[in-house]
């Protein structure tokens, strides 16, 4: 108790020594001996330093500036939206605003053998600028353009569009191969613990143009992944395929897998390729220019791909069908005036006697293994049921076997006359100079009487025939 008495009169008599000075309307303290003012309790400043923008992480703020409600996304509304931007495009660690030199950080602590030392560097007036414009390129959508072959089948999937060659396996570097995307379509499949899950299945083909080419389907979780694998997979599956001419395929034949039926034909040279569009890329990667498809049943690109490359692959040479049938293999060619040529013979060939009544001998059913192909009747010409078609029947009736009675008196007689020529020699067939000639020389012959009768008839009748 005493000692709080001796205190506040302490505090009093310090009183007496305090100066107040008058400045305006401010009243300020001096120096005080006992530091009566002075605060012994810290001072603490109450500053919020939480906002909005760090509460928040960078994908919940750029969901909230371009994402749009599922009503709007049904009317299109997500189309003109602005895309996220990397705004840690153009920074590198350790270089800021003010370019500093941090040894360890942005530049090794030894170079050579001299210490690096922190150190700053002038600062580039233009930088701000230059990461703008740099995040403003980036952003823009940039629109990738094809020329129309590279573009494959369509805009909308990578059917028909080239892989380029595959990777090289080991000694192997595939010069001279090309890769075709022939199918990529996404599938899925239900789990017991993860539901649906989806995949995205591809089927490339990749060959030399010569002969060489081997396919792949393979399934991944992304698009490049799948056509990757495919590519790699593929150039492990190389098959050597037999070609005619290194043009077209040895003969016809009929091929099926599944309900997908192909019938191909062998064509002439600069004939091209009239087939399946996938047909089309297979013939590329195996070097066929000159070929017929018709696909008849299920368009199943897959089941297009097995059966025409077995097909292909079950081709027999003209040495081995002969073997087969021990009967010689003879050729007919149109622009050789169907001049017999024996392309292959057996060792041994079988008599008249041992080949049975109801055995196959025509080539084309041989090939087809007794199938006929079903063609379409061609349709009547839409004049033949008007009546002026009927009126200019009746009119040619006349003169309709001309043509071919002059081909067959040329091949019979060497030149246009009948079987009377011998008999009558007048009755042949004289040029038009030579009939005008002879028409003038009788007019003349009859104006001045200088020949006798009878030869005028004959002559008569025989030049109105030759004009006629």
């Amino acid at each position: 108790m005493a000692s709080c008495i001796l205190r506040l009169f302490g505090t009093l008599n310090s009183l007496k020594n305090y100066h107040v000075v008058e400045n305006g309307s401010k009243i300020c303290s001096s120096i005080y001996k006992h530091n009566f003012l002075k605060s012994h309790i810290p001072l603490m400043d109450n500053i919020r330093s939480t906002t909005f923008f760090n509460k928040r992480t960078a994908e919940q703020l750029w969901k909230g500036v371009t994402s749009v409600s599922n009503a709007g996304k049904r009317r299109g509304r997500a189309r003109g939206l602005t895309r996220k931007k990397d705004l840690n495009r153009g920074q590198i660690i350790g270089k800021g605003r003010i370019p500093m030199q941090f040894p360890g950080l942005n530049v090794p602590v030894i170079r050579g053998k001299e210490i690096l030392k922190q150190q700053r560097f002038p600062e580039d007036p233009e930088r701000q600028e230059k990461l703008i414009k740099l995040r403003e390129s980036i952003s823009a959508r940039k629109s990738v353009k094809l020329s129309s072959l590279e573009r494959g089948w369509t805009s909308h999937k990578p059917g028909g569009m080239k892989l380029g060659p595959p990777d090289p396996v080991g000694d192997d570097t595939f010069e001279g191969f090309e890769s075709w995307v022939l199918e990529s379509k996404i599938v899925s499949t239900m789990t017991h613990n993860l539901g649906r899950k989806n995949r995205v299945s591809a089927m490339v083909i990749t060959g030399n143009g010569n002969g060489l080419a081997g396919y792949a389907i393979t399934k991944a979780k992304e698009m490049k992944q799948s056509l990757n694998t495919a590519k790699r997979k593929a150039a492990t599956k190389v098959l050597y395929f037999n070609r005619y001419n290194d043009h077209t395929v040895i003969h016809d034949f009929y091929t099926q897998c599944g309900k997908t039926k192909i019938f191909v034909h062998k064509m002439p040279e600069g004939y091209g390729l009239i087939c399946h569009r996938v047909i089309k890329c297979c013939c590329q990667a195996i070097g066929i220019k000159d070929i017929y498809a018709k696909v008849e049943g299920a368009i199943n690109y897959q089941n297009i791909v097995k059966a025409f490359l077995m097909g292909l692959l079950q081709q027999k040479t003209f040495q081995q069908m002969a073997d087969e049938k021990q009967l010689h293999l003879v050729e007919f060619r149109e622009e050789n005036d169907n001049f017999p040529v024996v392309v292959a013979s057996p060792a041994r060939v079988r008599t008249e006697d041992e080949i049975k009544p109801n055995e196959i001998l025509d080539f084309n059913q041989y090939l087809m293994d007794g199938k006929v192909v079903l063609r379409k009747k061609k349709p009547p010409p839409f004049y033949t049921k008007l009546d002026s078609w009927i009126i200019h029947q009746r009119r040619m009736e006349r003169i309709r076997n001309n043509d071919d009675v002059r081909i067959r008196l040329l091949a019979e007689y060497g030149a246009l006359r009948s079987f009377l020529a011998d008999k009558y020699p007048e009755a042949k067939a004289l040029l038009w100079s030579k009939k005008r000639s002879m028409k003038s020389q009788l007019e003349y012959a009859i104006a001045n009487k200088s020949i006798p009768l009878t030869e005028v008839s004959r002559m008569e009748v025989h030049c109105d025939w030759m004009i006629w």
